[in-house]
């Protein structure tokens, strides 16, 4: 896998951009604006481009030549299977390994059907009107399943996968949107609006291509617009917007309103996105359906790729060019797809274990007996990219290396000097991942990087502390009330820390009181002349992205530990209840004597519809 995203990277370092020109002409018809792209489309050469240009200058009006209309229907999506359901969810923003979890939660709660399935079609086991009539339990799906139920049979797409061991994905419960997390309602809506798309009839799109000459110049236009929604109504995922044009007739005039040349290059091919990436595994028979989000994830926490479109790092890149050199047999798809193969004969009884395991350790016995003996060659090559991937910038006292670097002691992560223990330039780095930034701060001229913390925007800092843009003024947010207690005069001040960049609340007695308080590391801070009524701590205003919030900073207050225990019951109590629904659902059901797999199928359906009554 790792070698399928750097192989992709190669080619996009390889290649080279193309210069071309298009142009776009402006026109009106009867009030109704439209563009047209010129037929030639692209233009290698500028001088060509400007002989249109100079040909159309002055023109006032356009000939419309041609105007053709077709239809075309667009199929309704198959069943969901894993790998399908990954892709589409990574499309709506949801990471693989993240849409398993959520997909895993979904199941063992009674929502949906097992997550982890290659098959793309449903059994006939499944009562598809048992289901559709089940999702009429839910406002947003009522509607559409209703219509469903108004035709005499329904019938489902089929993919192209058909196993006997698990129905593909579908709903098996009623959710509410109000009890369920954000991303797990976004996944449920997903799973449930493609199962109604799977008994729904095709999408009609009608497409239209008008073709305006102006002074012998042939313009083009197109527009698609959505005539019949069939399956898109409830499923309107991927889809792009109506690209309406005016009416227009064989021989009308309309005006020419000018046109525009943009110089522009060829593009380089894109980065796998993870959702695309899952497909490709599965297309060269990479990992399993159960495995490949897990690979992504994993390749990430040990820092060989990053990002979603994925990118190599230096060190994924300086891995795969070792492998390459020594081990060559390693970074193909097809050891991993053997592998993977020999081992789903084992699960289908036509091959054991022991010739499968035996196989598999002469293969990499012998890829060990190539590589420990260049074990320094490779190592050196790893540590050159390991620098390279930590490189903020350039030290300002001796000119060499700045690195991120993880303390043995306090296992925070800082940034030294690789000139260390000549050179002992250090700072400080916030919380969250970090990422080095090319440019420099236009402020100071230091390194900056990019900080990636938990639910909030990336946000760009500079590394000195000592710099205008990290340096907050201290702020008088009250007086302390322990060392007021105690008859002395102590003021609380907001400040935020040179050494490690935090921001806290501490009295001028620290020393005595002992009072600190920790503060949110972002927004700006507004002091108030309100009082905690639970701990007598003095309130701050944050006003970050979200909007000015009012907090009480003492994390030891009773109104937040009184809250923590309240958000403790309540996720209790909605635990406790899905999981009595789930089992009076069973008890309900109690399934009659069958085989397994059909039994199961049988179970789980009419424990959906047990729900929905």
């Amino acid at each position: 896998t790792l070698a399928l995203i750097v192989e992709r990277e190669k080619e996009r370092l390889a290649f080279v951009p193309e210069d071309y020109w298009v142009i776009k002409a402006s026109f009106n018809a009867d009030g109704e604006r439209f563009e047209a792209n010129h037929a030639k489309e692209r233009f290698k050469s500028q001088a060509a481009a400007e002989e249109v240009m100079t040909a159309v200058e002055g023109a006032a009006l356009g000939i419309v030549t041609a105007a053709e209309k077709k239809s075309r229907k667009v199929a309704p999506p198959t069943p969901f299977n894993t790998t399908s359901l990954q892709a589409a969810a990574a499309a709506e923003g949801l990471a693989p390994a993240r849409t398993m979890r959520i997909a895993e939660s979904l199941y063992m709660n009674g929502y949906i059907s097992y997550p982890r399935v290659d098959n793309t079609v449903y059994p006939p086991s499944l009562d598809l009107h048992a289901t559709v009539q089940m999702l009429q339990g839910i406002p947003a799906y009522a509607p559409y399943a209703t219509s469903l139920l108004a035709a005499k049979k329904l019938h489902a797409t089929r993919g192209k996968i058909e196993t006997t061991d698990h129905p593909p994905i579908y709903p098996t419960g009623i959710a509410d949107p109000d009890k369920l997390k954000a991303e797990e309602w976004k996944l449920y809506n997903l799973i449930a609006r493609r199962f109604l798309a799977t008994l729904s009839e095709a999408a009609v799109v009608e497409g239209t291509k008008v073709t305006v000459v102006v002074a012998e110049q042939p313009f083009v236009a197109k527009g698609d617009v959505l005539v019949h929604l069939g399956f898109r109504a409830i499923y309107p995922y991927g889809l792009k917007k109506d690209e309406q044009l005016p009416l227009l007739q064989q021989g009308q005039d309309v005006s020419f309103e000018g046109a525009t040349l943009t110089e522009k290059q060829t593009e380089p091919p894109s980065r796998y996105s993870q959702g695309r990436l899952i497909q490709e595994m599965e297309k060269l028979g990479l990992g399993t359906k159960s495995t490949r989000h897990s690979i992504i994830e994993r390749l990430t926490e040990v820092r060989y790729i990053q990002g979603d479109p994925v990118e190599p790092t230096a060190l994924g890149m300086a891995v795969i060019e070792a492998l390459g050199k020594f081990a060559p047999h390693i970074t193909t798809s097809d050891m991993t797809a053997q592998l993977e193969d020999e081992m789903s004969e084992i699960a289908a009884g036509r091959s054991a274990r022991d010739i499968v395991v035996n196989h598999s350790r002469k293969l990499l016995s012998e890829i060990m007996d190539d590589l420990i003996p260049r074990k320094e060659e490779v190592g050196e090559a790893l540590s050159e990219a390991i620098t390279a991937d930590a490189r903020v910038g350039a030290c300002p006292s001796c000119g060499k290396d700045l690195l991120m670097k993880s303390s043995a002691k306090t296992r925070s992560s800082f940034i030294g000097c690789s000139g260390w223990p000549e050179c002992d330039v250090t700072y400080p780095l916030p919380q969250g991942k970090i990422e080095p930034v090319e440019e420099l701060c236009p402020t100071c001229g230091s390194p900056q990087v990019k900080v990636i913390a938990f639910r909030t925007k990336p946000l760009v800092r500079c590394i000195d502390p000592q710099c205008a843009t990290n340096v907050e003024p201290d702020l008088k947010v009250g007086h302390c009330p322990v060392c007021a207690a105690e008859g002395r005069e102590g003021d609380l001040i907001a400040q935020k820390s040179s050494r490690t960049l935090k921001r806290f609340i501490r009295c001028t007695n620290y020393e005595q009181c002992g009072v600190g308080h920790p503060l949110p590391q972002r927004g700006k801070l507004t002091a108030t002349d309100k009082l905690c009524e639970a701990c007598g701590a003095p309130k701050v205003i944050v006003n970050s992205g979200r909007g000015p919030w009012e907090i009480c900073p003492n994390p030891s207050c009773p109104l937040r530990e009184e809250k923590a225990d309240d958000d403790k019951k309540s996720a209790k109590a909605a635990k406790s209840a899905r999981a009595t629904k789930t089992a009076k659902s069973t008890k309900a059901t109690k399934p009659t004597k069958k085989t397994k797999s059909s039994t199961a199928a049988k179970s789980t359906r009419i424990a959906g519809t047990a729900k929905s009554v």
